[in-house]
């Protein structure tokens, strides 16, 4: 039987309570069920008694908790449950580490961060490579990091020019059926990057920016026969492109330029006679210097708890029924 542990946590003056035990001590039940501990709060004292092992962890816990507060920074259900589970699986990257990382400061003050450990240490491949490949299920934050650490770079004057391209349809960029002029064919598919940069820049801001051709929103089949200088280039949905295609894009980049390239492999919509271009980059590009690949999965979906539980349960799903012939995937991180 393990050994009992009691540990006494003392709260600095200056931090309410409620902020670290939540409305109605809503965080410290949660805290409590995840540890097995009985945690009972007493003034600005907290008393946690438990096995040595998870008393040792929930004091970690509070200990981390109490450092966010003091940053500045709110706790919230998302992030304590985030921070429960990089203590109980032992991270080597503390929670702080993860939640003061400021990507960047969009209008009306919003801080850009990342928000689970395989975001951070995506922000981290991205500061720190010429290229990144960024693979996961959506809701994993791959685009929108990516526009944020862009965006920054773009203000903080590391590159001259913001590039932002996508494969234009499901299957091969066959826009010629589609109404109207080159702009209308492709806006649909190239709209959701345009919300996230009115979020970063501002609607004004970024249109004279568009206007300048400072940033570039273009579909990918005109990147061929081009040269990118100093430019931060980033391929969405990189997963609906073919081998060709990928290494077309690959060879744009010029002297002093960047690019992050993101798709979910899950989620490929070309024919079934054409291989995905992201499926087999990794076993071409692994050797190279400056070439990093970041895998984010369901623990980093960041979006409503149950898009979580969709992305496990079609995971779980594609392992028990992948048939013979059918395309593998690559968005597990390699052990």
């Amino acid at each position: 039987m393990d050994e009992i542990a009691e540990v006494k946590i003392v709260v600095p003056h200056g931090q309410p309570m409620v902020s670290l035990l939540g409305q109605e001590d809503l965080f410290l039940k949660t805290v409590e069920g995840a540890f097995g501990c009985r945690i009972v709060a007493r003034g600005n004292e907290i008393d946690i008694r438990g096995e040595e092992e998870e008393t040792e962890k929930c004091t970690r816990l509070f200990e981390e908790l109490i450092e966010l507060l003091e940053e500045g920074l709110v706790i919230t259900p998302e992030n304590l449950a985030v921070a429960i589970e990089m203590i109980k699986n032992g991270e080597d990257v503390k929670p702080t580490e993860v939640f003061k990382d400021a990507v960047l400061t969009a209008p009306g003050g919003k801080i850009i961060r990342p928000k689970t450990v395989g975001q951070k240490r995506y922000v981290e491949l991205m500061r720190k490579s010429t290229i990144v490949f960024s693979i996961g299920p959506a809701g994993t934050g791959k685009t929108y990091l990516a526009l944020a650490y862009a965006v920054q770079c773009l203000l903080d004057r590391e590159v001259d020019r913001l590039l932002l391209t996508r494969p234009a349809v499901e299957a091969g960029e066959k826009l010629g059926f589609l109404p109207g002029d080159l702009y209308q064919k492709v806006d649909p598919y190239l709209r959701p990057l345009y919300d996230a940069l009115y979020e970063m820049l501002g609607a004004e801001r970024f249109h004279r920016m568009n206007d300048q051709d400072i940033i570039e929103v273009a579909p990918l089949a005109y990147m061929r026969g081009r040269t990118l200088n100093d430019s931060f280039i980033i391929l969405d949905e990189a997963q609906n492109t073919s081998p060709e295609q990928m290494k077309m894009f690959l060879t744009r980049l010029g002297f002093g330029s960047r690019a992050v390239i993101t798709g979910d492999v899950t989620q490929i919509d070309l024919p079934k006679e054409v291989s995905s271009g992201l499926t087999v980059v990794r076993d071409i590009l692994s050797s190279i210097d400056g070439v990093e690949f970041a895998y984010l999965d369901a623990s980093d979906v960041v979006r409503h708890k149950i898009v979580q539980q969709i992305v496990r349960a079609y995971k779980e799903y594609e392992t028990h029924n992948n048939a013979p012939g059918q395309r593998k995937d690559i968005h597990e991180r390699p052990r």
